[in-house]
């Protein structure tokens, strides 16, 4: 097969994560904000979507962090080429149950990444540069998912990059991540007023981190930094009390946060 130039592997991927977050994100919000969602989620969500003006925001944001993602994981692509990597390609180079291992840990390395990015971010001297156009949405929608300000996106593809030359990973594995990921983003900024009211009161909703959980953030910046689970927020004391008390009394009111 013939090797093709980091260009190609550039714009061919930039093509690919774009159509994966149009196909998601899209097809998300059509389920979650279209007359269809009135069969599921609560029966009058308290806030309406965003103006298709904050919206085309996000897509312009996303298009621009997808050219990001793409050079990063052109970057990886040439470096494998090269044999620098860590990522191979038979199943049987490692143990099969090594695969769900290192997705495990791929997974819980990559939420503690973001925790102390993200809450870096937050920084009065950073915010402006790093975060503030993910902001600008204060109730996100799907399209917000992956509406990261350029050097933001940069920050994060810096772990995706990194994690290739330190851990052994199957190509399947690196999939299954990056499926996670975007799938997660997405769910997690659709809102707490559009999934049925007990979802987050589920057990799981104390561990995994869903939208009820990320929304508040969204409305109260200093609290709720993780991206998967919400073990750093509850060990740092970045886990609003309200939210932690709401899922005792199974009663969320976004309304408190303003």
């Amino acid at each position: 097969m013939r090797e093709q130039s980091f260009g190609f592997y550039s714009l061919a991927l930039w093509g690919i994560i774009l159509c994966r977050y149009f196909l998601v994100a899209g097809i998300t919000y059509w389920v979650f904000y279209s007359p269809v969602s009135r069969l599921f989620t609560q029966p009058r969500p308290r806030h309406r979507p965003p103006s298709w003006r904050a919206i085309r925001h996000d897509i312009r944001l996303s298009a621009i962090a997808a050219i990001v993602f793409a050079l990063a994981a052109a970057f990886i692509l040439s470096a494998y080429r090269e044999g620098t990597t860590r990522l191979y390609a038979d199943p049987q180079h490692y143990r099969l149950w090594y695969l769900g291992a290192s997705y495990g840990a791929v997974l819980i390395l990559q939420d503690t990444y973001f925790y102390f990015t993200h809450r870096l971010f937050h920084h009065p001297k950073l915010f402006a540069w790093l975060h503030q156009g993910h902001h600008r949405s204060r109730y996100p929608t799907p399209w917000t998912s992956f509406a990261f300000d350029p050097l933001e996106a940069v920050v994060q593809a810096l772990f995706l990059v990194g994690i290739v030359f330190v851990l052994p990973l199957h190509f399947i594995t690196v999939i299954a991540v990056l499926m996670t990921m975007t799938m997660w983003a997405v769910l997690n900024h659709l809102g707490p007023d559009r999934l049925p009211a007990p979802f987050p009161h589920h057990w799981l909703g104390r561990w995994i981190i869903g939208p009820a959980h990320h929304s508040v953030h969204h409305l109260k910046y200093t609290v709720h930094y993780g991206l998967y689970f919400t073990f750093w927020d509850r060990l740092l004391n970045t886990q609003d009390p309200r939210y932690t008390k709401s899922l005792s009394n199974f009663s969320l009111d976004q309304s408190d946060y303003g």
